[in-house]
């Protein structure tokens, strides 16, 4: 990508959101280009992502240079596509977007279903997406239609910061004397492992707010989101009940939070005693649904009294130094810790096994050329650390990279959507990356009393990294295709294949060939429009994103009638 051209612009929007959403900062992400002008006005915009329950909105503008060296780009200019966004969401918002757009484009669509939604919202942001280095990584919250609007920059610095650390909590940090005025008082009992120290405390609801208000579902489990939810109406009720109508009780009513830190300061209290001063790299394990209540209820009730409310807390330092053994460890901290509720348990332990020998076999199977392979990340962060730890030198660097490239790389969430697709899965996949992942790994939790699922083998394996070259060729085919929806399609596509033609299709000969031959992607391209023909029109007016989420959307697009395959396509027999 060293060009400005829109394809590549359209490419970083697309990775960079997707990188946003696995790290917990995003929900998952649409790609939606739009640029045009009402009036003297410019508008422009490069995706969005909505909550499930559609009450969080995120809207993205990418500025791309396609620069090879570190750029800066001048705070107006970021600040002028943050205008040009919030312009066309102003527009959506009182309902005079829609009529100015073409009834049959995507944008039409989200512009009516951003009016629909608007008034429920909770939370707005829009975020400048840019490969440049932006001085200003935030700017000051605007109103737009009685909302406040959070602003900020995502920027290649920040963007360098998450990729190579491999653990994007490293941004949040909090100085406990400066959000509550003085180091919060705790019992600190040293760790006698190499694993881990441990706090108990109780955080203010003001600083938890507070928290949450900066760091957003960033702070709600960024490694182990794979099985954890922050929705539970039920829960949520009726801690808003106690936070408006008691709030003095909510220590005594109130189970607590499960934080995990990598760095941990301490200090005096306000009494003399011991006090954190500091916590780095926070996450919060178990206690999403108590910090997004916190935070919803003051939004929505301003009167609520916050001052009196404590709630009470478990701080777990992690000393752990190897990023494999640091997730398995904080992911078996949450599900410990959220073992009280029946409707988050996920056996994990049970579907470990999988992912560690789809890495075993990663680290063994040679692509048919004898020197290249496949890199299976079970640790986030983990390809980066490989590099990092093996490529010592310039020269073995580049061997290593030319060894394993970072596109023969797949993480977990990558590999459940390749196999969800070829499974005739697309409504699962089109979900997003955490949900699908969810469903995938449900669809192989252990029953009691029946025998585990066979251990993948090095011929099963082969067939998996023969759907992700499927996967990934349907996916570089379509980006430059279709303006918006493009995951859908490839999921759809991919799924039409696979229904089509199942055991007819050789995917040895993909694995042989590390690739797909030019009279397939041919025929992909085909069946490509017409399956974006199919969902647009079963679609019916409604958001192709969501629409695509549905059984009955992948029924109607699986009933519909394609073309025959050119003859000759040697991977259909």
């Amino acid at each position: 990508m060293s060009d400005g051209s829109p394809y590549a612009e359209l490419v970083f929007s697309e990775v960079v959101m997707q990188h946003m959403s696995e790290i917990g900062m995003t929900f998952e992400p649409v790609v939606c280009h739009y640029q045009g002008m009402v009036g003297s006005a410019n508008l422009r915009l490069s995706g969005y992502a909505m909550s499930d329950d559609a009450d969080q909105l995120d809207m993205f503008i990418s500025l791309y240079e396609g620069v090879d060296v570190p750029t800066h780009i001048p705070d107006a200019e970021t600040k002028k596509a943050v205008e040009q966004c919030l312009r066309f969401l102003g527009l959506c918002a009182d309902g005079r977007m829609a009529a100015k757009l073409d009834p049959s484009t995507d944008v039409h669509s989200l512009a009516l279903r951003i009016r629909e939604i608007y008034d429920g919202l909770e939370q707005v942001r829009v975020f400048v997406l840019t490969d440049r280095v932006a001085k200003a990584k935030s700017f000051k919250t605007r109103e737009i239609g009685g909302k406040l609007v959070r602003l900020e920059v995502m920027d290649i610095e920040r963007l360098y910061r998450h990729w190579s650390e491999g653990k994007p909590r490293d941004e949040l940090v909090v100085d406990f004397s400066e959000v509550c005025g003085s180091p919060l008082p705790c019992v600190f009992v040293p760790g006698d492992t190499d694993e881990y120290d441990y706090a108990l405390t109780a955080v203010p609801g003001e600083a938890l707010r507070f928290l949450y208000e900066r760091f957003g579902a960033r702070l709600l489990e960024a490694n182990v989101r794979s099985f954890l939810s922050v929705k539970g109406k039920g829960v949520n009720a009726g801690i808003q009940t106690t936070l408006r109508t008691a709030p003095g009780r909510f220590m005594a009513y109130n189970n607590g939070i499960v934080l995990v830190a990598d760095e941990m300061r301490l200090g005096a209290a306000a009494d003399g005693s011991p006090g954190i001063t500091w916590l780095k790299g926070m996450q919060i394990v178990n206690g999403g649904q108590t910090t997004a209540s916190i935070f919803f209820t003051k939004r929505k009730f301003p009167e609520t009294d916050l001052a009196r409310v404590r709630v009470p807390a478990k701080i777990i330092v992690l000393k752990v130094k190897d990023d494999a053994r640091e997730e398995a460890l904080v992911s078996d901290i949450s599900r410990f810790a959220n073992s009280q509720n029946a409707v988050r348990q996920s056996d994990l332990s049970a579907n470990k096994p999988f992912h560690v020998d789809v890495e075993r076999l990663s680290l063994t199977v040679y692509c048919p050329d004898g020197t290249g392979r496949w890199f299976y990340e079970r640790a986030a962060g983990s390809y980066n650390t490989m590099l990092t730890r093996e490529g010592t030198t310039p020269a073995k660097l580049k061997a290593l990279k030319d060894t394993i490239p970072t596109g023969r790389k797949i993480t977990k969430t990558d590999l459940a959507k390749y196999l969800s697709a070829w499974s005739v899965q697309p409504d699962v996949v089109s979900l997003g990356s955490q949900k699908c992942f969810e469903r995938f790994m449900a669809g192989m939790t252990v029953v009691e009393d029946a025998p585990p699922p066979p251990a993948p083998t090095v011929a099963s394996y082969k067939k998996m990294i023969a759907k992700a070259i499927l996967f990934k060729a349907t996916q570089k085919l379509v980006r430059p295709m279709f303006p918006a929806f493009q995951a859908n399609i490839v999921s759809y596509t991919v799924s039409v294949v696979a229904h089509k033609f199942g055991d007819r299709f050789d995917l040895g000969r993909v694995w042989d060939r590390q690739g797909i031959s030019p009279d397939l992607l041919e025929q992909l391209a085909v069946w490509a429009r017409e399956v974006n023909a199919v969902l647009h029109r079963t679609a019916a007016g409604k958001m192709v994103s969501e629409w695509a989420k549905r059984p009955e959307c992948r029924e109607a697009v699986l009933k519909a009638k394609y073309s025959e395959p050119a003859s000759g396509i040697p991977e259909i027999h």
